[in-house]
């Protein structure tokens, strides 16, 4: 009886899960650590699961679960393995509080949601989802920011993921599998990626972006400290090479607009947006406005005389002529 107490692993292929109900197998279920339900035929987590409170890893994948549950008792889980079952959405594993891989690939999932509250997670699957047609997997980003300061590996591999501007918070990321998706735009990859400061490895093979123009030196200045990328090693003199040589870029970049700065200031013809190099005053401004010039308009002149009967009223004495002329 001892030897079967102290049985850890515990495998049910092909077969249901009911029928663990009874004597003699309820002492190795609740004494084992690992169980492995791997059986083409379980549709939801069975109740005899939470006699084990020890365990610590339950193999679920290749199933046809639909719906987590029945999980409450699990407080010490640390690995879940739902892969290829037939859920479209996650959710209650709040109580999960201790793990920290999370294997679901293979499903139905649209969003990537209800993982507020696992904080100790450090490895996130979710590749190869069935999405319909012309739709691709989503992220919450209160899931993604509960996750920023654990998770360290994820895979969103065949998702039709075009950006990935929602996964900006994860500075944790040291390994990111992301192949088969839709990504184009490298100066945003390059933006978010400069925020994973620990990403050693890198995948994003068979996406649009890998064909862009220095993909590979852009993304390697990019990740300072990446070691493989597209499944290719990264020599470290390379790296050196190219981080030296984008230096040397970007300081003859900030050279040449600090001199574009000057002539701005300097040169009237850029200060002053209001005269195209054309107009008549825009070479010799300041003497232009002080003399008159061909190009100016003649001075209009007005002379206004005052009558006699104004002079009068001001008491200035007129002489009136009298006699003939």
């Amino acid at each position: 009886m001892h030897n079967i107490c102290a049985l850890r692993p515990l495998e049910f292929n092909h077969r249901k899960l009911l029928i663990l109900r009874g004597s003699p197998c309820h002492l190795p279920i609740v004494c084992c650590s690992e169980i492995k339900c791997k059986t083409d035929l379980l549709s939801c987590v069975d109740d005899d699961l939470s006699m084990c409170r020890n365990l610590t890893v339950l193999y679920l994948y290749d199933n046809q679960i639909s719906k987590i549950c029945n999980l409450g008792f699990a407080s010490n889980l640390t690995n879940l393995y739902m892969q290829n079952n037939n859920k479209s959405c996650i959710e209650n594993l709040s109580s999960l509080h201790k793990l920290s891989k999370l294997f679901l690939g293979g499903n139905s999932i649209t969003v990537v949601e209800g993982l507020d509250e696992l904080k100790s997670l450090k490895e996130l699957h979710v590749e190869g989802q069935k999405l319909p047609r012309g739709e691709k997997l989503v992220f919450d980003p209160r899931s993604i920011s509960s996750l920023s300061e654990t998770l360290c590996i994820l895979n969103i591999s065949k998702n039709n993921i075009d950006e990935i501007w929602d996964l900006a918070p994860l500075r944790k990321l040291t390994h990111l599998y992301a192949t088969d998706n839709q990504l184009q735009d490298i100066q945003e990859i390059e933006t978010v990626f400069r925020q994973w400061s620990q990403l050693r490895l890198l995948n994003l093979n068979r996406k649009p972006v890998c064909h862009k123009p220095k993909y590979r030196d852009r993304l390697i200045t990019a990740c300072r400290i990446l070691e493989d990328l597209d499944g290719k090693q990264i020599n470290e003199l390379s790296r050196q090479f190219l981080i030296n040589w984008k230096a040397s870029k970007d300081a003859k970049k900030k050279l040449d607009d600090g001199k574009d700065i000057k002539e701005q200031t300097t040169n009237p013809l850029t200060t002053d947006f209001r005269m195209g190099p054309q107009h008549p005053f825009a070479h010799e401004r300041s003497s232009s406005l002080s003399k008159p010039s061909e190009y100016a308009s003649p001075a209009l002149h007005f002379e206004y005389k005052e009558t006699a009967e104004e002079k009068r009223s001001r008491g200035i004495n007129i002489p009136v002529r009298t006699g003939r002329l």
